[in-house]
């Protein structure tokens, strides 16, 4: 079944209305760009870098002025590794998990003055918790983007039927921490594409509107290092699932073990050529959205692959 929101179909690449409640996104006829702001001292290219509030705020005015048509704000860190997935309650005081109250500390200012900002700026939350959902859209968020695919938090359906704001579910094999003891996938692609779509089925039944919901196979997130690249060659094949998509690759590890000299993977600051190889393979491959960190350089990259989407 197409997704109410589906327009058209170009050659390539299907066109969508993407309904984020008080607004809507057209994806399809050219790529929009969802641009990364870690308000993390922990993730795996950046971490630290913006955990200062004045930081987060200038790095979100650069990529607004580079070509971002989203800003994607993150509070906690999905690295490798990372303990993830527990302690919802903002009272917790675990030093091992981050809890929402901490999450949100972060976050809010942020998300605040952007949003004074640039008030025609389109930002979207990412997280997996309901509390920080409810709290960031009620601050100016318009998108939550969940790496759980709604799995994590059992309120988080609920909390998106209610805010009526545009989504992303991401798909990830695990958690973080399991990822170097999960057993082969096999056709990932077939996996990633049924449960994606078994997920988006279970969140529509929740109430959710079709026309809100835009995929994500989560390229690195419990794929190994051999099972990210049949997802972007074979990545055309998930449009079948009926959404629109969106694909982030930008900085990725198995990026930096493709490009390893004498043995020692390239480190994040090092992967831009190989990443905007990606990101071009995946927009021809009929990805809508494309989330990165280098926003100007994606930009470009997206402009001349749109062209040849458009020459057919």
């Amino acid at each position: 079944m197409i997704a109410a929101g589906h327009l058209e179909s170009s050659r390539m690449r299907p066109v969508f209305e993407w309904n984020l409640g008080n607004r809507s996104l057209e994806l399809g006829k050219r790529t929009l760009l969802m641009g990364v702001i870690n308000v993390t001292p922990d993730s795996f290219s950046d971490g630290g870098q913006f955990l200062d509030r004045d930081k987060a705020i200038d790095l979100g005015e650069r990529l607004v002025n580079e070509g971002a048509d989203i800003l994607d704000i993150g509070g906690e860190s999905t690295r490798p590794g990372a303990r993830v997935g527990a302690h919802m309650s903002t009272t917790s005081k675990s030093s091992v998990y981050v809890t929402a109250e901490e999450e949100l500390k972060r976050v809010l200012p942020v998300l605040a003055a952007l949003k004074k900002r640039f008030p025609a700026a389109v930002l979207s939350i990412d997280t997996y918790k309901a509390a920080v959902a409810r709290a960031a859209v009620g601050a100016g968020a318009q998108i939550v983007n969940d790496v759980s695919g709604l799995r994590w938090d059992p309120q988080m359906p609920k909390a998106l039927h209610d805010l009526k704001c545009g989504i992303v579910l991401m798909h990830m094999r695990g958690r973080p921490e399991e990822w170097q003891n999960l057993p082969p996938a096999g056709d990932v692609v077939l996996l990633v594409k049924r449960e994606l779509k078994d997920w988006a089925e279970k969140a529509v039944l929740a109430g959710i509107r079709r026309e809100r919901i835009v995929l994500d196979p989560g390229f690195g997130f419990g794929k190994s290092f051999d099972e990210n690249y049949p997802l972007i060659s074979r990545f055309s094949e998930l449009q079948s699932a009926g959404f629109p998509l969106l694909a982030g690759t930008s900085r990725k590890s198995f990026i930096g073990r493709t490009l390893a000299r004498d043995a020692k993977d390239a480190p994040p600051d090092a992967r831009l050529y190989g990443t905007l190889a990606t990101e071009v393979a995946l927009i021809l491959k009929g990805a809508q959205i494309i989330r990165t960190h280098d926003v100007k350089a994606a930009a470009e990259a997206a402009r001349i692959a749109d062209r040849i989407l458009k020459a057919g």
